[in-house]
């Protein structure tokens, strides 16, 4: 709710309002945003590895990330410009962006290989809700530029300092003492060894095409609805919630279902194509709607197969997950360079994109939907084709 629910609607709003002229540079603050936690996701779960506190490992970096995320979405409620806008959202992505990443951490901390998937297709749930949750909310206050931020984001903060008091963690006061972190470790953080661990390259691979897609989608789902219905962006926000409501059926459904199955059958790879033939073809009748009703069916596709790949993926990437005892932490991060490097690169190639459209803002976002159809589906045939350790 506090992280996604602003980028698909929230900073669509306020810039509309700030650089009502230039669209694109919503590419350009999320890009720079998502660039963040590129540099600081690794770093953090190295250091996450190696705490030793009463709190254990994840909880004090949870509770100091959650303050700062809410600081920064407090820049950018304020920002009087573009410049100050994409400062606030860098604060915001450093702190709710990275405290995503020790959630996940905490996960694989704890979770058998026999729960991944369940557990994977909940969180898939819980994320798709809650990213359309915060756009409902958000709508609700589409008034204010400073509420429809906090608000959303209040709730988030508030739930994820839930998580820090609830799931426990063992004392590691008493802990053997960590190795000392040098520059070398720390860079260390950000390689690995490719060939020793393939099936873990391939799954990032994977992941990366298919979260480029869903990014270059996403991003501009707001303007790319306003375009096609002929109404002004402030206007558009309860119309996305209406939409994204109708998506929870089919998000809830595919993830739930699908982790369901996939630890029953013990298969995660068919689903992963699944995922992307499903997110394919909602990106092409989207693209292609000539009513609001069809818009909503390709909608409800795309959302079927981005719940379906983010349940499973979850599960396979942990099934593949290197050193899980040791460095969980650090492997976590560089699998979320697969999530923030497309949040990276996709907005910011994205104006590029639209430019390939035939003049009208309708067509050009049109292409954008055709073009991440063809990435989710390249990234579900390299999973498929290419892990070979997971069924």
């Amino acid at each position: 709710m506090a992280l996604v629910g602003p980028i698909g609607y929230s900073l669509s709003v306020l810039l509309a309002r700030i650089a009502p002229e230039n669209q694109e540079f919503l590419g350009y603050v999320t890009g720079v945003g998502a660039l963040v936690v590129v540099l600081a996701g690794p770093l953090v779960g190295i250091l996450s590895d190696r705490t030793r506190s009463r709190l254990g490992r994840r909880r004090p970096w949870l509770i100091g990330l959650t303050m700062v995320g809410f600081a920064g979405l407090l820049i950018v409620s304020v920002s009087p410009n573009v410049w100050i806008a994409l400062l606030g959202w860098g604060v915001t992505q450093l702190g709710f962006g990275i405290a995503a990443l020790q959630v996940t951490s905490s996960m694989g901390d704890r979770l058998p290989e026999s729960q991944r998937g369940k557990v994977a297709g909940l969180t898939g749930v819980a994320t798709m809700v809650g990213s359309i949750a915060g756009v409902a909310l958000a709508s609700a206050f589409a008034t204010s530029n400073l509420l429809i931020f906090l608000v959303p984001g209040l709730v988030g903060a508030t739930f994820i300092l839930l998580f820090a008091v609830f799931v426990k963690e063992p004392d590691l006061r008493n802990a053997a003492a960590p190795e000392k972190v040098t520059m070398g470790s720390l860079l260390s953080g950000y390689h690995y060894n490719v060939k020793k661990y393939k099936d873990f390259s391939w799954n990032w691979l994977g992941r990366f095409l298919f979260n480029f897609g869903v990014t270059l989608s996403s991003t501009f789902t707001t303007f790319f609805f306003a375009a096609k219905l002929g109404l002004p962006v402030t206007q558009i926000g309860g119309l996305v919630a209406i939409a994204g409501l109708l998506g929870i059926v089919c998000t809830v459904g595919g993830a739930a279902l699908s982790g369901f199955l996939s630890d029953r059958l013990k298969r995660r790879k068919s689903f992963i194509l699944l995922a992307g033939v499903l997110f394919a073809v909602g990106a092409v009748i989207a693209w292609l709607a000539p009513d609001l009703p069809v818009l909503l069916i390709g909608l409800c596709a795309l959302q079927l197969g981005l719940g379906i790949f983010s349940a499973v993926d979850q599960a396979l990437y942990l099934d593949v997950l290197p050193e899980q005892d040791t460095q969980a932490g650090r492997f976590v991060a560089i699998t979320q360079f697969s999530t923030s490097i497309p949040q990276v690169a996709a907005p910011l190639l994205a104006p590029a994109f639209l430019l390939l459209g035939a003049g009208s803002a309708e067509d050009n976002y049109g292409v954008l939907y055709l073009i991440s159809a063809g990435f989710a589906l390249t990234g579900g045939l390299v999973i498929l084709l290419r892990v070979k350790s997971v069924r």
